[in-house]
């Protein structure tokens, strides 16, 4: 049995920039930075990019009882997704899979559980249930009435971007018709960017204009700010949407993975190539057709260079037909939901033949020589396919590819 075509129909977000995709996407296209300045009292303070949410709309006061603030995000995107989907009644639900990625889980639940345990109050019984990292997965499973496969992966920054894969996967080997599938990230809470301050990976707050901290591909970069917030995406087979009816927004063209199996938290061009090659591979993409490039862009002073390196290595002589850039320099790092907000991000680029800049890069660093978008968005007319990159922590590399349903 040949595999099946697949095909995005669907878009959920609740991100630093708003909960609207297409209002969000024109922000990043604006160059508007999301990220400011976090302070608690005892911690240096911490350039990072909060989403305002309110969980009223998505559940009853008895209903958030023992729901950390990632699983409430992951669900209101979820539904914002299904409903931009037009997800009809009727849907057999042992062929409906989730998949979600998350890098930590509920980490409000566990902070709160600590500071109660440190101070003598007493520990909610529903700790566990709601710091557990398939929690997300699990609420959305219940809303969507889904009885098909629910995963969570967590692998650190790579963590949604790899649900999304294998939802593609699940999807195109016929296991399943359609999936929610994308990430989850809550961890603006004492505890993690403190322990994230300690690793030495965090921007340096800009005082004069704290929105550009996080400076990806630039000389004097100093790394990145942590951001929260939710992305889904429904993805289901071309012969499902087309039999009911649905949008299709761009059709998932392959995804490449690897593992650097070299180092914990440096990453290696090597495996970062392997996973661009079995994405233009899967695909059946070669480098010129890929006219835009999400990249991972983190900030960091190795990151940024590897990555860079390994795209001149694999593009070769049609790196200068490649535009990349790093919104991870307005909406901060989403860690798990990274790859999932960036897919989003790599869609509407995709369907509005149009990329975001990377505006606070001011100063490019040689070792960085692609061709980036810098100071104002890119028109790209002629752009046909798009590729977003999530290289994580542990080594991991996961590359998506996207291509216009025209």
């Amino acid at each position: 049995m040949s595999a099946r075509d697949v095909v995005i129909s669907g878009l959920g977000l609740v991100s630093p920039h708003g909960d609207d995709p297409a209002i969000a996407f024109e922000a990043l296209l604006r160059g508007q930075s999301a990220i400011n300045l976090w302070t608690r009292e005892g911690l240096p303070p911490a350039a990072v990019a909060s989403a305002a949410f309110s969980p009223e709309r998505w559940f009853t006061k008895l209903q958030l009882v023992g729901v950390d603030r990632v699983s409430q995000m992951a669900v209101a995107a979820a539904e914002m997704a299904r409903t931009d989907a037009r997800w009809p009644e009727g849907i057999d639900p042992e062929r409906i899979g989730v998949f979600i990625g998350s890098g930590m889980g509920g980490a409000s639940a566990l902070e709160d559980g600590y500071e109660a345990a440190r101070s003598g109050r007493r520990v909610s019984p529903l700790t566990v249930v709601a710091a557990m990292t398939n929690a997300p997965a699990a609420h959305i499973a219940i809303r969507a009435r889904a009885e098909g496969p629910v995963y969570t992966y967590s692998v650190a920054c790579a963590s949604s971007a790899l649900a999304i894969a294998e939802a593609a996967k699940a999807i195109a080997a016929g296991e399943i018709d359609i999936a929610i599938a994308g990430g989850a990230e809550a961890l603006l809470v004492p505890g993690v960017v403190r322990a994230w301050q300690a690793l030495q990976t965090l921007a340096t707050p800009d005082a004069a204009d704290p929105g550009r901290s996080c400076r990806p591909f630039d000389l004097h970069r100093s790394g990145f700010a942590l951001g929260e917030g939710a992305a889904m995406l429904v993805l289901e087979s071309r012969q499902h949407a087309q039999d009911r009816g649905a949008p299709v927004r761009v059709r998932f063209a392959g995804s490449g993975i690897s593992c650097d199996a070299q180092h914990m938290t440096k990453p290696q061009a090597q495996g970062q190539m392997r996973a661009l090659r079995n994405a233009l591979r899967a695909s059946g993409l070669s480098p010129r057709d890929i006219g835009y490039c999400n990249a991972h862009g983190t900030a960091t002073r190795v990151g940024d260079g590897v990555e860079c390196e390994a795209l001149r290595t694999v593009w070769g002589d049609d790196i200068d037909a490649l535009r990349v850039s790093s919104t991870k320099s307005m909406h901060g790092h989403l860690l798990g939901a990274a790859g999932a907000l960036e897919a989003v991000v790599t869609v509407l680029a995709l369907e509005q033949r149009c990329a975001p800049p990377t505006p606070s890069c001011q100063e490019p660093d040689p070792a960085c020589a692609v061709p980036l978008i810098r100071e104002t968005k890119a028109s790209l007319p002629d752009l046909r396919s798009a590729i977003s990159n999530s290289f994580a922590f542990g080594g991991t590399n996961v590359v998506l590819a996207f291509s216009r349903n025209d």
